[in-house]
């Protein structure tokens, strides 16, 4: 049984733990299945309340991909979405992303 397939199994019993869809997410992104990755990233990133690493992950996915503008957007509302949680240190690790990228928080 694969890593993701593991990962599957217990999401099979538990669907809305956050950190299982985390880690499937990071998995498919892993084996190169790069929208998949983004897609499960997007899910997390529209939770309520919306998982703040999902945001960061995307970011460097889609950098990764020579998406910078989208990279810049995950950026920009992962910073807002972390400075609201109360998470100044993610909030700070994703400014320096955006900086690094040529954008502003």
């Amino acid at each position: 049984m694969t890593r993701r397939e593991k990962i599957e199994a217990m999401l099979a019993d538990d669907p809305r733990d956050i950190f299982l869809r985390y880690s499937l997410a990071l998995e498919l992104g892993n084996e190169g299945q790069i929208e998949a990755c983004l897609s499960r990233l997007g899910e997390l990133m529209q939770d309520d309340p919306p998982y703040v690493p999902a945001f960061f992950m995307a970011a460097q996915r889609l950098a990764g991909q020579g998406r910078v503008d989208e990279a810049r957007d995950a950026l920009r509302d992962g910073i807002d979405q972390a400075r609201q949680q109360g998470d100044l240190h993610a909030a700070g690790e994703m400014s320096e992303m955006l900086a690094s990228l040529g954008g502003t928080s």
